[in-house]
């Protein structure tokens, strides 16, 4: 089988040398052995902020272990699917990815246990981020609310979801498609609120469908909104808080609140795949990323609100989502449900497409 190192001596040699951390060693080097050094391990990640990762979390965790990093990059949907195809032994050691695509993951048997005994930090993190229903723990998390123009509407406005509804701001304000992370974390917090629960689509697509008329975009590319925001073609549009923090700290006149009811969140996690060549240097990056040092610099370089709560919150994070870091769960959010989302995640795609956008 060719393994994810022999990719990475390949076709995306260029790729590697760029992003690897401390270096490179041959494949013989890469297989475990000890962390004086000579060991490594593959990094499956997001396409962006790798730099401001490696910074944060890459670095660090190589003076810390000797174990060097490479780093392997690509969209939730194509990793999984190098994974899937693999059996799950594509070379990757450690896959950073959102909630969503890991329980396809883990339907598929792709992932093996992470626990507490083997990640000792585990038992440090927000109780939400650690479940049963991932074999992996979540390192940092999303919250879905609504992004607004503060000279445009109040917070107390922005946080109703009868704002959608109204027709004095018809063509000046954007949802997202449900394919995209806040856009099933929208459909849940409108099904929460106009039904019976966070899945009841038929409820949210209803409501969805009657807003429709008001909604200049749903969009696809979260970049796509905050350019309509800040060129003053929407007045709002629902959003997670991370793409808040730059307005905000530049000094635009945008804010982000939560919603009043119907308050969920995304988290992304580590999950190390069934066919992981170094699982043990798998799991001592894992209780790296979750410990203070590397929750404390991804929250200040990165911008991500952590599953440590031991840190000192940054203010640029304090000045989009208040008090809510400190205690989210406290503060109503909640995170859904893969085996609910997962199964039927194809069929609400088409009919959101059908009867919300399309009706």
């Amino acid at each position: 089988m060719i393994t994810q190192r022999q990719i990475l001596g390949t076709g995306a040699a260029v790729l590697a040398a760029t992003l690897t951390v401390a270096g490179c060693s041959d494949s013989g080097e890469q297989s475990g052995g000890d962390a004086g050094g000579s060991a490594s391990i593959v990094v499956s990640t997001f396409p962006f902020g790798v730099e401001e990762f490696t910074q944060a979390v890459l670095d660090p965790f190589t003076e810390a272990t000797g174990i060097e990093v490479e780093i392997d990059t690509g969209s939730n949907a194509d990793r999984l699917s190098q994974l899937s195809l693999a059996d799950g032994s594509n070379g990757v050691d450690v896959m950073l990815i959102s909630d969503t695509y890991a329980g396809m993951g883990e339907e598929e048997g792709l992932f093996q246990p992470v626990t507490a005994a083997d990640v000792p930090t585990m038992d440090e993190i927000a109780p939400f981020a650690v479940s049963e229903q991932y074999s992996g723990p979540a390192y940092s998390y999303q919250l879905n609310g609504t992004m607004y123009n503060t000279d445009e509407l109040t917070a107390e406005e922005a946080a109703s979801w009868d704002l959608y509804a109204n027709a004095d701001y018809a063509g000046r304000l954007a949802l997202p498609d449900i394919s995209v992370t806040a856009g099933q974390l929208m459909v849940s917090g409108v099904a929460a609120s106009d039904g019976s629960g966070p899945y009841d689509v038929d409820a949210a697509f209803a409501t969805l469908g009657e807003w429709a008329p008001n909604i200049l975009q749903f969009y696809s590319s979260t970049t796509e909104m905050t350019n309509l925001l800040t060129q003053g073609e929407i007045v709002a549009g629902d959003a997670l808080n991370g793409f808040a923090t730059e307005l905000v700290a530049a000094g635009e006149p945008i804010a982000w609140t939560a919603p009043a009811q119907g308050r969920y969140m995304a988290t992304n996690r580590a999950m190390i795949p069934v066919g992981a060549e170094n699982v043990e240097g798998a799991t001592k990056f894992i209780d790296f990323l979750l410990g203070v040092e590397a929750q404390q610099a991804s929250a200040e370089i990165v911008g991500d609100l952590p599953v440590n709560l031991g840190i000192e919150f940054p203010q640029e994070i304090i000045d989009v989502v208040g008090d809510i870091a400190q205690d989210p769960t406290g503060a109503g959010y909640e995170t859904l449900d893969p085996r609910e989302i997962v199964p039927n995640r194809d069929v609400w795609v088409e009919r959101f497409a059908r009867e919300v956008v399309g009706g």
